[in-house]
């Protein structure tokens, strides 16, 4: 039985908003620029409010411990994961794994047979970073390597498919990498 439990995220419930702000900024510190603040991160988590969205917590008690987003994309069929961000402290507990089934059982209320997500690699975690990935990427991306914990591994583990990959999408030798799963039932 989990020791936390997952519910909706409230745009009125500033302190869990700003628990989430930190969680962001310290999840993704060494990792990626997309939220190097409280501010840019609490920006982000707003939007997560928005129509169409899902946005989820995991509360250890009153306590934050983690967050996923969820974003509705191609007339609903499909859902984008975006983002997901563990309490760097209790990683490894179950949350991030739980987070998603929770995530994959809202979309699929919603009539989702598709969650997708991109997992960029800008720091240099697999072997598709500082590559140049043309002119055939699917090739490289089937024989990707995870020397640097990319989380990419994770995504698989909880039965995401890689599907794709953008190279250079976030600059030379940055690439984002694409995973998708079915969503149960469907």
């Amino acid at each position: 039985m989990p020791l936390f439990e997952i519910t909706d995220l409230s745009p009125g419930d500033e302190a869990a908003i700003a628990q989430v702000a930190r969680i962001m900024v310290e999840a993704f510190r060494d990792h990626t620029p997309s939220w190097p603040d409280l501010a840019s991160a609490e920006e982000e988590v707003r939007e997560s409010f928005g129509e169409d969205r899902v946005s989820r917590v995991a509360r250890d008690g009153v306590v934050v411990i983690g967050w996923i987003g969820g974003i509705r994309e191609y007339d609903g069929h499909a859902w984008e994961l975006h983002p997901l961000a563990v309490d760097p402290a209790r990683q490894g507990e179950g949350i991030g794994r739980a987070l998603v089934t929770d995530l994959e059982r809202q979309v699929a209320a919603r009539g989702a047979t598709t969650l997708y997500l991109g997992a960029d690699d800008e720091d240099g975690r697999t072997s598709l970073s500082d590559a140049d990935l043309y002119p055939n990427p699917l090739e490289r991306l089937a024989r990707i390597e995870n020397p640097g914990r990319h989380p990419y591994e994770f995504y698989l583990s909880c039965g995401f498919s890689l599907v794709g990959v953008i190279p250079d999408a976030n600059g030379p030798g940055k690439p984002d990498i694409l995973m998708a799963r079915r969503i149960a039932g469907s």
